[in-house]
């Protein structure tokens, strides 16, 4: 018995370790996980999307508009002194009064001053949901640069941690040649001297990883931003499909002035400014509605001797209809609505203006991002050569120094040249993939890698 107890006891245990060990593993966040996460929680992108629900609800006032309204009204009075009895005669005595009435109202024609308000709120309805889009756009981009430079700060840290090994393990190299006489113990203490300094830069490194995965965590509005991290991998082949081909700015401009929310959200809006017109314009037509009611009363005197008819006899009897036609025709509204019409007017110029400049800005933009993308493709291709010569010079050097032929600055100082041009080369990569994923975020592809 005692043996069994021990043996559920261990596979409790093990069962126990195995389930805090797999709770207790930071989730390795992707690009794509990043953006998805940060568009749901991002407390501008949540007031967008307030914005849109409440054109929305605009949308639907207006719409509704066209329907007849119905209202219903109860009175009572009290009248002293002489006043009109249910017979129409005056006398000076007390009664009460209760009034029923219940009325509709049907817009007719309004001077087409509906119609335009369901088109112009359908219209910001529109610019809404295009101003969200490029929100979600700006935020998937700025988490794009942020992961990016978070796996930047990984290569380097990697150089790092390969660089230090490579130097401690040339320490216990350069014990050995001072043991054999053929370099003087000076190097030796040169070289622990090159491994403390990179044990250092380690450290720097490590903590830049640190800061970037905090960065990147706290723009994911993240509660819990102590186990963050992300998938260290890109793909294989991106950045040999980016090598080739970069479409020119004049086509990454064209498809964009037909598909992306900053320049749509500005038509949508030009368009609401010219219905402002037309709205503001109903003003001068003539407004028609038909009204239909119904009323009663119930009257009662406080004269003693007198018999008061029951209160379902005189709300029968005491019943009205009524239908009726109301025309407003506009004679002269002190110019209100001729300079209503001007200000709408130049609304139109001002959105006109802002429509303009908004593509002129694109355009500029654009043309940037394509230079930057061109400029940073070169500057890749001169630093993967590069590592390619200061890794054969290393190569040489390390040989050389194995065999004391060389001394420790030398070796040093090849090591230090393939370290500075393979940083060099990882900080180009990352570049270059930023860069054209600038320019896919002007052509409408989706952010990922």
């Amino acid at each position: 018995m005692k043996i069994k107890r021990i043996i559920r006891v261990m596979v409790s245990s093990l069962l126990m370790s195995y389930v805090y060990s797999v709770c207790g593993q930071a989730k390795i966040w992707t690009l794509e996980e990043c953006i998805g996460y940060a568009i749901e929680h991002n407390i501008s992108v949540q007031q967008l999307e307030i914005q849109k629900s409440s054109a929305e609800i605009d949308l639907h006032t207006s719409r509704m508009s066209r329907l007849p309204d119905l209202n219903a009204g109860i009175g009572q009075n009290w009248n002293f002194g002489r006043t009109q009895i249910s017979s129409g005669l005056y006398e000076n005595q007390m009664q009460s009064n209760t009034s029923l009435s219940i009325g509709t109202s049907i817009p007719l024609f309004s001077g087409f001053r509906i119609s335009n308000e369901i088109t112009k709120n359908r219209l910001e309805l529109q610019a809404a949901i295009q101003n969200l889009e490029k929100a979600k756009e700006s935020l998937a981009l700025q988490v794009a640069s942020l992961f990016l430079q978070a796996l930047f700060n990984k290569e380097i840290m990697k150089i790092n941690e390969d660089q230090l090994t490579l130097s401690q393990l040339q320490v216990d190299r350069t014990k050995v040649l001072v043991d054999q006489g053929k370099v003087p113990v000076s190097q030796l203490y040169d070289m622990e001297a090159q491994v403390a300094n990179e044990q250092l830069v380690l450290v720097q490194a490590k903590n830049n990883l640190k800061l970037s995965l905090l960065d990147l965590a706290q723009n994911l509005e993240l509660e819990q931003t102590a186990n963050f991290d992300i998938q260290a991998e890109v793909g294989a082949n991106l950045v040999e499909e980016y090598m080739q081909v970069i479409f020119s700015a004049e086509d990454i401009f064209n498809y964009a002035t037909q598909n992306k929310p900053i320049i749509k959200e500005q038509e949508y809006r030009l368009e609401s400014a010219i219905r402002s017109v037309k709205i503001v314009k109903s003003g001068y037509y003539p407004t028609l509605s038909l009204g239909l009611g119904f009323g009663t009363n119930y009257f009662y005197l406080y004269k003693s001797g007198l018999i008061n008819n029951s209160f379902s006899d005189q709300i029968r009897n005491n019943a009205s209809e009524y239908i009726n036609l109301s025309l407003n025709i506009p004679i002269f509204d002190r110019l209100s609505t001729r300079n209503r019409v001007k200000s709408a007017k130049l609304n139109i110029e001002n959105q006109q203006l802002i429509l303009n400049n908004t593509k002129k800005t694109l355009y500029k933009e654009i043309e940037t991002a394509y230079l930057n993308a061109v400029s940073a493709q070169e500057k890749y291709h001169a630093s993967q050569l590069a590592v390619k010569a200061t890794s054969e010079a290393f190569q040489y050097a390390k040989e050389r120094y194995e065999t004391g032929k060389s001394s420790v600055f030398e070796f040093n100082e090849a090591k230090t040249k393939l370290v500075k041009s393979q940083s060099e080369e990882i900080q180009a990569k990352y570049d270059y993939i930023f860069r054209m994923k600038i320019l896919d975020f002007y052509r409408g592809t989706p952010i990922k890698l």
